[in-house]
């Protein structure tokens, strides 16, 4: 990366006062054409374990005191009904089988009629939040979480959604959430990657550019790793001789940088190469990070990884693995749902008790578990938790056991840390239809996220086609009421 670049992510000038006049500072490229050596300067960086960040000769700073160094994000694709987990919607009881009639929009709601929850909600902890029975574990932690009942997204499709709720964008090309996070703040550990997505091999809605680095220097996409079987594709090497490996690296690595040379130096190659080393070093850290059998049994119980429903298993061996991670100094850790209906874990058009049931099940032990797990170990206060989707449901419906997509107000939560648990933030309407109250946006999330991790989302910039970009474009505020 360029000074100029690491200049706008600072927020600070690309020149510098030497002897009492202005200077241009020397891009990263101008100073391998221009210094002997250069490029074997470069290698012996990498030799050394790249000790500055993967994209920059210097490590990246928070703007400001952080208070969260980490994140787990449960993503929850599909979208998750609103009115039938956070968000108490008694006037639909009153309502229930009634035809919508004008609800701003007559004419998509003909012949739809309002649909009560099939679940309880009750109120929980000492703040008293409701919730309903279909996350009885999460509930028993609610005085952790701060849920935003407000949130709106732009369009009611799954592919534009996922993108908006990783990206800020609806449109494919621009960096994931993780991404940015990296870029802004480095790696923790130089022997595992910044931003790990959890995966069981299903591509979501938004496609891989849900994951991508977009016009980030390529080392800040996602590494994916497998719910099952080995977590990724030759992390143990075919070569039994670690000489043997190194050499053949060593000659990929000379191959790469002389062609990265006579391109005047190239940002994609330089990654290229920055990648192959991090998987040599991975190799020996991932297995034993990822190991399970060092957790007691008591702590395979608390996830659920006892269970004998699969995918139930599978979900509590992924949160485990996130927390495994982030206490190897992994930054950014995407945990997804095991698969679900064709366009989302979450996606009930129809059968919604049975499929909210089975995913609630699947989900909700292991992420309560999660909250446990981290306050036993200290590192509650310091890793954020994010629970979302990419919308809502609809309060109503075409049949009696279904809803479909809602992007006008729904619920996500924060929890962990420099979140103020046991809050409330935002209102939807009497029937759960529209945000009125403190409306908060796919950008303002964003910006609290980066908030809590001491990066100022109007500084967090990389400038690209003829521009300062930005995770939250040029919009986005900072959700202060739900910080502690």
């Amino acid at each position: 990366m360029s000074t100029s670049r690491r200049a706008f992510r600072n927020g600070t000038s690309s020149e510098a006062i030497v002897a009492g006049r202005m200077h241009p500072l020397w891009t990263r490229r101008e100073l391998l054409r221009n210094a002997s050596n250069g490029f074997g300067l470069v290698a012996l960086s990498a030799l050394l374990g790249e000790r500055a960040n993967a994209a920059d000769v210097t490590v990246p700073r928070p703007h400001f005191a952080p208070r969260a160094k980490n994140v787990i994000f449960c993503f929850m694709d599909g979208g998750v009904s609103h009115v039938d987990s956070f968000d108490p919607k008694p006037a639909l009881e009153k309502l229930d089988n009634q035809p919508v009639g004008d609800v701003k929009n007559p004419t998509a709601n003909v012949g739809r009629k309002w649909l009560k929850s099939p679940w309880t909600f009750r109120q929980r902890g000492e703040s008293g939040i409701p919730v309903s029975d279909l996350f009885p574990h999460i509930a028993a932690c609610v005085d952790d979480l701060a849920v935003i009942r407000s949130m709106q997204a732009d369009l009611p499709l799954h592919s534009t959604g996922v993108l908006f709720l990783h990206t800020g964008s609806n449109n494919a090309g621009r960096p994931s959430l993780g991404s940015w996070v990296n870029y802004g703040l480095g790696r923790e550990n130089e022997n595992l990657p910044g931003f790990v997505v959890l995966s069981f091999g299903v591509i979501p809605c938004g496609g891989m550019e849900t994951y991508s680095s977009g016009f980030l220097p390529a080392s800040h996409q996602a590494t994916h790793l497998m719910a099952e079987g080995t977590p990724i594709d030759n992390v143990v090497p075919a070569d039994r001789d670690s000489r043997v490996q190194r050499a053949k690296l060593d000659f990929l690595r000379n191959r790469d940088l002389a062609f990265s040379q006579r391109l005047g130096g190239d940002d994609a190659v330089e990654s290229a190469i920055r990648n192959y080393e991090l998987a040599y070093r991975m190799q020996s850290l991932v297995p034993d990070v990822l190991d399970l059998s060092q957790e007691t049994a008591a702590t395979h119980k608390l996830y659920g990884i006892d269970s004998p429903v699969d995918s139930q298993r599978l979900y509590g061996t992924q949160c485990l693995r996130a927390r495994r991670l982030i206490e190897s100094g992994v930054r950014f850790v995407e945990v997804t749902c095991p698969p679900g209906a064709s366009n989302g874990t979450w996606d009930q058009h129809g059968d919604l008790k049975n499929g909210h049931e089975k995913n609630a099940r699947d989900t909700d032990q292991a992420i309560a578990a999660l909250i446990t797990d981290l306050k036993a170990r200290g590192l509650f206060d310091e890793t954020l938790i994010v629970w979302a989707g990419e919308f809502g449901r609809t309060p109503h419906s075409s049949g009696r056991d279904g809803r479909d997509h809602h992007p006008e107000g729904f619920s996500v939560w924060l929890a962990g840390g420099g979140v103020k648990g046991g809050t409330i933030y935002g209102a939807t309407d009497e029937q759960g239809m529209f945000a009125v109250e403190n409306i908060v946006t796919m950008h303002d999330l964003h910006a609290t996220i980066l908030h809590l991790l001491g990066l100022n989302h109007e500084r967090l910039t990389f400038h690209f086609s003829g521009r300062d970009m930005r995770l939250t474009d040029v919009h986005g505020r900072v959700i202060h009421d739900i910080i502690a």
